[in-house]
C-alpha cells in the first residue's frame, strides 16, 4: 500500500522481490527532493540505489578514505524504513546517488 512520508517529501511504495526491494516514490508537493530529479526527466528513472550495510558509520568512514563524498553533515539520518541512513555525492559513483542503509 502507499505510505505517505511528509517527512521525506514523498509518497512511497516497497515491494519485495526477494533478495532486493524496490521502492517507488512519488513527490509529496514541489519542495520533495524527487521534484527536481522528475522535472528533469518527465518519464521517470532511477533516483537511486540503496545498499545495506552491518555498520552505516563504519562504512562511512571507509568509503570517505576511499574518497567518496557523503552528503549532507555526514551523519546518518533515519530513512524510509525506520533505519539510519546516509547519501553519497553521485559525481563520485559515474551519475548515481547511492544510498547506505544500516541493516
Amino acid at each position: 500500500e502507499p505510505q505517505a512520508l511528509p517527512e521525506h517529501g514523498v509518497t512511497v511504495v516497497f515491494v519485495d522481490v526477494g533478495n532486493t526491494k524496490i521502492e517507488l516514490l512519488e513527490p509529496l508537493g514541489d519542495a520533495s527532493p524527487i521534484a527536481a530529479f522528475l522535472a528533469k526527466n518527465p518519464s521517470g528513472g532511477m533516483h537511486h540505489v540503496c545498499y545495506e550495510v552491518d555498520d552505516i558509520l563504519v562504512a562511512r568512514d571507509h568509503l570517505e578514505a576511499s574518497g567518496a563524498r557523503v552528503l549532507g553533515d555526514g551523519n546518518p539520518k533515519i530513512g524510509a524504513h525506520g533505519k539510519p541512513v546516509l547519501f553519497l555525492h553521485p559525481k563520485d559513483f559515474f551519475g548515481t546517488l547511492v544510498e547506505l542503509e544500516q541493516a
